[in-house]
């Protein structure tokens, strides 16, 4: 975060204030030689970043197709080199809504014709409050300047990998890219997000094979819809021991 001076209203008046304030660049993420995208990102955890764009972008199916990876912070780039070649790759480039510029290569649409979420995974109600309570407590950053999301992945007992950025689905794609870089098999995870859920989303998430996601915020109607056609749990508006299940409500017992 970077510091700034400012005035701050207040009602005995005008006062002089140490503001901190939350970083942002503009990341080019570059594969094989070409631009992909540019998006408006948090400076920290680049290479996780650029790990989750590329697989939830369907570029890659794995880390172990990135045969090199450079990030250039005085360039604000993120280099790349992968196995295969991307010439056939079909980009249906959809702008997300939301905080920073998000793009993703996917239209929401598409995950209607791809395989459900198998029903194994099971969670207890009070695990899953407690989780996201944890969640809720470590988000120094965006409750000091309220101007990132933050985005975890964790199992039933304990969160094992969290990630902030402006955008909120940069920060999921920060930790699907952390996850995958550390092995970790995501079918049976929970991904936590402080940002609301829509439609695009359920690309990454699905992608991932990931069958939960609990959000602060709330989700839109095709978010739901999704969701229940995927069988995936979203549990929105999770906070003071409470939430919404728009869909698989038996993975909750």
């Amino acid at each position: 975060m970077e510091i700034f001076e400012i005035t701050k209203i207040t009602p005995e008046g005008l006062v002089k204030v140490e503001k901190a304030l939350s970083e942002e660049i503009p990341l080019t993420i570059e594969v094989n030689g070409n631009e992909i995208a540019t998006i408006l990102a948090s400076p920290s955890h680049i290479d996780d970043l650029a790990k989750g764009f590329l697989f939830t972008s369907g570029m890659i199916s794995g880390v172990s197709e990135i045969r090199n990876l450079f990030v250039d912070m005085d360039r604000f780039r993120a280099v790349v080199e992968v196995e295969g070649d991307l010439k056939n790759f079909l980009f249906k480039r959809i702008y997300t809504s939301g905080c920073g510029k998000g793009v993703i290569f996917h239209n929401p649409l598409d995950v209607m014709g791809k395989k459900a979420i198998d029903d194994d995974f099971r969670i207890e109600n009070e695990k899953l409050i407690a989780l996201m309570k944890k969640f809720v407590s470590k988000q120094r950053e965006h409750s000091d300047a309220r101007g990132v999301h933050e985005a975890a992945m964790a199992s039933s007992e304990a969160i094992y990998v969290a990630r902030v950025d402006i955008g909120r689905h940069n920060a999921i794609d920060k930790v699907i890219g952390a996850s995958l870089a550390a092995g970790v098999n995501m079918s049976d995870k929970i991904l936590l997000t402080t940002g609301r859920v829509s439609s695009e989303i359920f690309s990454k998430i699905l992608r991932a094979r990931i069958p939960v996601i609990t959000a602060l915020g709330s989700c839109t109607n095709q978010a739901a819809k999704l969701a229940r056609v995927t069988n995936i749990t979203l549990v929105a508006r999770a906070r003071g021991g409470r939430g919404e299940i728009f869909s698989g409500e038996q993975r909750i017992i």
